[in-house]
């Protein structure tokens, strides 16, 4: 007997596409959570620190901040297309939110124009927690279908 790796041409249709397309999904229901009134309280302005806005009263968001988010949705929706394109999306997705924990190590709660996305404690956390969660996803999810045995 020996292990056949069966690829999957439909549409999120491998275990890394799946999770691509799930992280997606968060991401575009987060961009939209961040215009919600209720969801998100306080003075939401379109960029930079001055957003007084939270997100779940625990992060800051403001109007660049929520369509950033969107953006990476909409760019999760489309790599979940092929496998490829999913572990490009999750891995370099993952070392951009570690770009991001750094400098909201510098920036997060300091009222200057370097802080401009707006970021906080709370976001430099998730920020982290993001980068670990889609690195791994990247690295250890295989790229194609699941292993069938082939009969011989």
């Amino acid at each position: 007997m020996a292990d056949v790796i069966t690829s999957s041409t439909r549409y999120a249709g491998s275990s890394i596409q799946k999770a691509t397309l799930v992280v997606g999904v968060v991401f575009l229901l987060v961009g939209i959570a961040g215009f919600v009134p209720g969801l998100t309280s306080g003075s939401l302005a379109g960029a930079g620190n001055g957003s007084m806005a939270m997100l779940l009263g625990l992060f800051q968001v403001s109007v660049l901040h929520n369509v950033v988010h969107l953006l990476f949705g909409v760019v999760g929706l489309v790599a979940a297309s092929q496998a490829t394109g999913s572990r490009i999306y999750l891995v370099i997705g993952g070392i951009v939110y570690l770009v991001l924990f750094v400098y909201g190590l510098f920036t997060a709660g300091h009222d200057s124009g370097a802080n401009f996305v707006p970021l906080n404690t709370a976001d430099n956390w998730l920020h982290l927690l993001l980068a670990g969660g889609m690195v791994a996803l990247g690295v250890f999810l295989p790229r194609i279908g699941t292993r069938a045995s082939a009969r011989a």
